[in-house]
Order: C-alpha cells, then structure tokens, then sequence
C-alpha cells in the first residue's frame, strides 16, 4: 500500500517530513552514532543503498531525514546536535534480510522501507521503538508471525501490508500503541478468528485487514471504535451479523465484499451520515435493499452485486445525487429499470446485469449525460431501437453492454443513429436478425465491436476498415456470407501500432458469451489482444494473402466456414500472431513452411480441411498436438499418423457452435502466449468456460478457499504472491521478445539460443512460473474490475 496512498487522508505525514526538513541546519553534521548505525543499515543490505557516501555529512544522504535537539534544554548553539529522526527509503530496489540496525537510531520517528525487496523474519525489534510515530513496511517480502508485546508508544501509522506476515495478528498492540490513527495489516496471510482487542486502539481512523485467510464474525468492540472513518475487511472468509455497524458513525468508506455474509443488510445507514463508499459485492446477502440505504446523499459508490438480493429494484434513488458508480448486477432483483435513477445526474458507471428485469429503457435516461459504461446484460430488455435512440443521447457514453437481451428482435440497419464517444460496442447472445447496420458507420471512437451469436445475415461491410481505432471484431456465430472484405486488411489499428484499449477507459466493462454463464470483465489494467474472429458463419472465398500486412494482429479466428483455396505464405507478416484457426473449411494446397517463422504462435489449428503434404517441422510447430491437423486425409503430420479423418473419430466437438470456442482451446493453455494473462482471459471468455459470478469460483493455484454458504461451490481467494515453483513450461513471450531483441543486438550470435526450443531452455536462463490460470479462472478479474471512479479513489485497497 505504501505511506505515499494515505499522504492525502493524513496530514500529520506531510507535516512531520516539512517540519523536520525546517528544522535541520546545514552547518551541522549527523550524530556519529547515528553515522554508525546507518552504515551498518547500508552493509546489511544485499544491494547497499545508492547515494550515501561516506565522504558527505550523512545528514545530506538519500533518505535522510536530521532534526536539531538541544540536550540539556539550552538555546546556546554549543550544546545542540543534529539527529537521524528519518529514513525515507521507498521504492529504492533494496534487498536483503531485515534491517535490525535501524533500533539504534534512538530518535527516529519516521520509517519508511516500503516497496522494496526486504525479507527474511518480520523485524519485532522495531516494535521497541518509543519515539516511532510513522513505520511503513509494505510490499516486501517479511515472514513470520508478530508475537511481540508493542512498545510502539508514539506510533500514529504503521503498514505491513503486502508482505508474507501469517499467524494471528497480536491485538494487544493496542495496549501501548493507543494513538495509532492508521493500521494496514492487509494482504498477508494472517489466519484464525477476527482478532479481537481493536476496540482498544481508541484513536484509531482507518482500518485495513483485507485480503487475508480470517474467519469467523466481526467482534463486539470493532464497534466501539467511533473516529473510525476506513474501514476495509474485503477477501476474507467472514460471516456473521453486521446490525451494530450504524454504531461507527463516522465511516467514510467500508468494504465487506468478497466474505461469507449471508443476512439482510441491516437498515442502519441514516446513522452513517459521512458514508461514501459501500462495497459488499460477492457475499450471499439477501432481502431488499435497505430504505435508509437510498437515503444517502453523500455515496458516490455503491457495488452489491452478485448476492442474493431481491425486492423491487424500482425505488426511490432521487436522494442519491452524487451516485457515480452503481453495482447491482448478479442479484434476484425483479421490476423495471427504475426511472428514478435519472435524477442520479452524476452516474458514470452502471451496472445491473443478469437479474429479473423486464422493462424497456425509459426516455429519461437520456438525461444521463455523465454516463460513460453501462452493462444491462440478461436483464429481459427490449425493444432495441428504442433502446439505442435513447442511449445516443448520453453523449459521453463510452461502454456500452447490452448482452443476452432483445431476443430476436431486428436490428434496423438504417436507423440514423449516433454515438460520438463509444468505444466499446458488446451485443452478444441477442438472436438479432437483418443486415450489419450502417449506423456503426459514426462511430468514429469505436476500438471493440461484439456482435456475435446473433443471426446477422448478408456481407461484411467495407466501411469497416474506415473505422480506425477499431482492433476487436467477433462476428462470430451469424449467418455472415459473401467473401471477406479485403479492407479489413487495411485496418489501421492492425498493422501501424500496438493497440490498447485507450487508458481513458477507466471503467469495468464486460462481455457474455453464453447464457447463465458469466462475463468476463475487463479493465484497463487487461487489453483485449487485436483480434479478429469470423467464426461460424457461410463465408466463402479465399484466405487474402494481404491478411499479412496486420502486424499487431494477435488473434486471426475463421473457423467453420466455407473458405477455398490456399493457405497464403505471406500469413508469416502477422509477427505478432498468437492464434491461428482455419479449421471446418474447404481448404487445400500444403501448410507453408513459412509459418514457421511466426515465434508467437501458440494455437495454430487447421483440422478437417483438404490439406496435403507435410506439416512443417520447426519453430511454434513443434508444439501443436495432433488434433490441430486432423481430418485432412493426405496431410502428414510427425509423430501423429494416422491422423483421425472424421469428427467421430476424435474427442473434439466438431462443428457445433456451441462448442466451438472449447474445441479451439480445450487443450492446457500456453504460457507462450504474449500477451500472457489477457490472451488467458480471452481464451477463457471464447470458450464459454467461466463461471457463474454466483458461485465466485475460480481454479488458480496459489489461492485461498472458503466455503461459500450457498452450497453451490467453493470460492478460492487471491493470496497476492506472484511466482510459483518452476514448472515446465516455455517462456512468457514478451520475454522472448526481449530475449530475441538482446540476442540480435549482439555482434557474435548466441549459437546456444535455439529459436526453435523453449527459451526456458536456452543456456544462462533461469525461469520461474507465474500463477497458472486454468480456463476457469478468468472470473477473478471481478476483484479488480470494481474500483471507484478514477476522479474519486478510495483510499484503501
């Protein structure tokens, strides 16, 4: 978390750092002692500390932070001395084991070691430090239990989180540390029953816990802490009654999603009368929203999705009038879309996904002019026409999901429709019919366009191509027919530049793929990899060898169609190709050896064409299985004859499109894919795979897991460390590509660096594994998809 994310909530810091800059005199020199006892800091670390030399007044080193004190209490100058009474040592790539000589700075006051590479058993003997008021020790590597009685009698800060610190957390540090306003022991791997003794810390104002293995229910005396204004318990396994939180009348900001409660939200919130943010996303909490909840005019930021809440959803929110962001998908609500909500005229970001609604979107949303994402996906919405006439009207609407809705309704092509800043365009799983509508045409910021699964007929637009920011299409899964545009060779985005999502997007979006199935939510943190998928659909004609002007092309989909002729050597141009399937077509000729060349290519699937000849050897080809070539009669492929020449003959799920995404990526996922984690979430969101938001699951080792009290299955719970024990696998990619740029660079070749091995393999290389995601995994995005709105950061985690 680090000191410099809670500068702004708590004055004191900046204070203190000013205050002892003022202080300090240049025409003094550093205690010797103090001297001593820094360098021997600097010694016992494995990198030393850049910028203290031993030739210069250690009062003027990096970090360092000096006061005056007069010893016997005179303003004569002879009897002052200058002390260390800070170390500012942040993000300087320290490493090495704890820093214990720190205690002989017997006037410190501030320390700050966080965002470093420190290790080793957590260092108590700071915990004996009288005159520490601020201590941060995030983000690094600390282990251990903090069993030790605190002498922390100034301490007014103190951050370990993000570290390995396990055990039960000794609440008896508030004995003695009675003045600590910030506490953040998140994001370790603290265990046991919620500690209880906080009630002790009686100054206390901000409370961070999140992110650990604790259970049980939430104590008696959390509740008498009245300056508590932050207050985050989120990614744990908590249960339990949360009727005495109106008790913390001051709470600003309070996280409780992702626990284990499964009560009514107590209807306490006229006592909260500074609340601001309220997260209690993915719980089991059921009943209606509480009345005084909607009474709460300072909340900027509400998530209760995926719960089991039910009632009416059309209530009275016109009270709400700073409501920015607003969460309620994945419930049991019912009712229509509420009319109210368009007094809510500050609303960027709204969410209300898969629950019973049934309405057609009202004429006055159009007077939600700050909207920028809105996800109605499953949400029994009709009338489309309407829907987009009135939506156009929220002239910053940049996301824009209406999955699962409609239901075969037309989908006018010549509807003067405009949106001048949408960027994401998602309409899958409606079974909307008649042709592409021309009035995509305007949308001139458009970078993602999903209309898959629907029954779009006639030909693929050229306009297309003139969209350029576009780098997204899926089509898939229409009745498309005619040949492929050869403009969408030209596509802009594709072949100049690396395309991400533009960061002005700072919104959780998603897509759904399949009904009753989750979608997959994306972040800027996530980039949709460039892709272009016309799957399963009755396009005919030829694989255009131009297709290999699209440089940044990652993902190239034409799986069951009816293409002809040749695969066109020139594929060899999208250098930056991940995944290649022509299979389920009428394709004939031999694989081109040129192929071969393409180093990111990690699923490659050409099975039940009219192939002949022999698959090439080298390069990614080494390492597609046999069920990539299968089904052409005359192909030879090594290791795998005979080949099974029918879909009977295989496990595979032939040509049913709703299998198909699974058929491409059944197989264990890569790690060679480039874009590593996103391409993962892709393949995941392609495949239909993910899991209901409802059961919380996901399959990741290096999780957490806690029951979910539904009985509908496990949830497992991020644990934040990032590498593994090494496993067999070939290199991230973007490794590669620097491994490749290293290697070129040099005058002598690297012989022992074989382009058509695992890097991991190379000589001189070392490799650890990442967290493995299988195809099920992607819904752990859900965790991070939520953050408030970029304007309004909550300080906690």
């Amino acid at each position: 978390m680090g000191i410099r994310d809670f500068s702004k909530s708590f004055t004191f810091i900046i204070v203190f750092l000013v205050h002892a800059q003022v202080s300090y005199s240049v025409n003094e020199t550093c205690n010797s002692d103090d001297f001593r006892a820094l360098d021997d800091i600097a010694k016992g670390l494995e990198s030393g500390i850049t910028g203290w030399r031993k030739d210069y007044d250690c009062c003027s080193w990096v970090g360092v932070i000096c006061e005056l004190f007069s010893s016997i209490g005179l303003e004569d100058s002879s009897v002052w001395e200058t002390r260390v009474v800070g170390l500012d040592l942040g993000s300087r790539q320290l490493k090495g084991n704890s820093p214990v000589s720190v205690v002989r700075l017997k006037h410190l006051r501030y320390l700050n070691f966080s965002d470093n590479f420190l290790k080793g058993m957590f260092p108590v003997e700071l915990f004996f430090m009288h005159n520490l008021e601020i201590l941060d020790l995030s983000d690094n590597g600390f282990s251990g239990p903090i069993m030790v009685k605190s002498e922390l009698t100034s301490i007014r800060f103190l951050d370990v989180s993000n570290n390995l610190l396990e055990g039960a957390f000794d609440t008896s540090f508030c004995t003695n540390s009675t003045h600590v306003e910030v506490l953040n022991l998140s994001m370790n791997l603290f265990s046991g029953n919620f500690p209880i003794g906080f009630g002790n810390c009686t100054s206390l104002q901000h409370l961070s816990i999140n992110s650990n293995y604790l259970s049980g229910t939430l104590p008696s005396d959390l509740w008498r802490l009245k300056k508590l204004n932050r207050l985050y318990i989120q990614d744990n396994c908590l249960s339990g009654s949360l009727n005495r939180v109106g008790n913390l009348s001051n709470l600003v900001q309070f996280d409780l999603s992702h626990n284990e409660f499964t009560q009514t939200l107590p209807d306490v919130f006229t006592s909260l009368e500074k609340l601001e943010y309220f997260s209690a996303h993915s719980n089991n909490l059921s009943g209606p929203l509480p009345a005084s909840l909607l009474t709460s005019p300072l909340v900027y930021y509400l998530n209760l999705r995926n719960n089991s809440l039910s009632g009416s959803i059309n209530l009275n929110w016109t009270k709400m009038v700073n409501l920015r962001s607003l969460h309620l998908g994945y419930n049991k609500f019912h009712g229509p879309i509420p009319d109210s909500l368009s007094y809510c005229r500050e609303l960027r970001n709204l969410g209300l996904r898969q629950n019973y609604l049934n309405s057609q979107l009202l004429d006055t949303f159009r007077n939600l002019h700050s909207l920028l994402f809105l996800a109605l996906t499953n949400t029994n919405l009709y009338n489309i026409s309407s829907t987009l006439e009135v939506l156009q009207q929220c002239r910053n609407l940049t996301i824009l999901i209406l999955a699962s809705n409609f239901h075969g309704e037309d989908m006018l092509a010549n509807a003067n429709l405009e949106f001048q800043s949408l960027k994401v365009l998602v309409i899958p799983d409606c079974g909307l019919t008649g042709l592409i509508s021309k009035w995509l045409r305007s949308c001139a910021k458009l970078q993602v366009l999903d209309i898959s699964r629907n029954h779009f007929s006639g030909f693929i637009p050229n306009w297309l191509s003139r969209l350029k920011f576009l780098f997204y299409i899926d089509m898939s899964n229409n009745s498309l027919s005619g040949e492929i545009p050869k403009s969408l060779t030209r596509l802009q985005s594709l072949i100049y530049r690396d395309v991400l999502l533009d960061d002005t997007v700072n919104f959780p979006f998603v897509i759904g793929r399949t009904q009753g199935l989750t979608e997959l939510q994306y972040t800027q943190f996530w980039s949709f990899p460039p892709t272009l998928d016309l799957s399963y659909n009755m396009l005919t004609g030829q694989v255009w060898p131009e297709f290999g002007n699209l440089k940044k092309l990652h993902l190239l989909l034409l799986k069951s169609n009816h293409l002809q002729g040749s695969i066109p050597p020139e594929l060899c141009g999208m250098t930056s190709l991940e995944v290649l399937d022509l299979s389920h077509n009428n394709l004939s000729g031999s694989i081109p050896y040129s192929l071969t060349s393409l180093s990111f290519l990690s699923q490659f699937n050409v099975a039940y064409n009219n192939l002949v000849g022999k698959v090439p050897v080298g390069g990614q080809f080494l390492t597609f299985p046999c069920s990539s070539f299968e089904g052409n009669l005359d192909l030879q492929a090594p290791g795998c004859n005979p080949l099974p020449t029918s879909p009977e003959e295989t496990s595979t799920s032939g040509d049913d499109p709703n299998e198909s995404k699974m058929t491409i990526f059944g197989l264990p996922f890569a790690v060679g894919i480039a874009t590593g984690f996103s391409v993962t979430v892709l393949i995941c969101f392609m495949s239909g795979m993910l899991i209901p938001e409802s059961t919380s699951s996901c399959f990741i080792e290096g999780f957490q897991t806690c029951k979910v009290l539904n009985g509908q299955t496990d949830r497992k719970v991020e644990i934040r460390r990032k590498v593994l024990n090494s496993r067999n696998l070939d290199c991230n990619s973007e490794d590669l590509r620097a491994l490749d740029d290293f290697s070129s660079g040099l005058e002598s070749h690297n012989n022992a660096w074989d382009q058509n091995s695992y890097c991991c393999n190379w000589v001189g290389l070392l490799c650890e594994s990442s967290i493995k995601l299988g195809l099920r995994a992607a819904s752990v995005l859900e965790s991070l998809a939520q953050f408030p709105y970029s304007g309004h950061q909550a300080s906690g985690p």
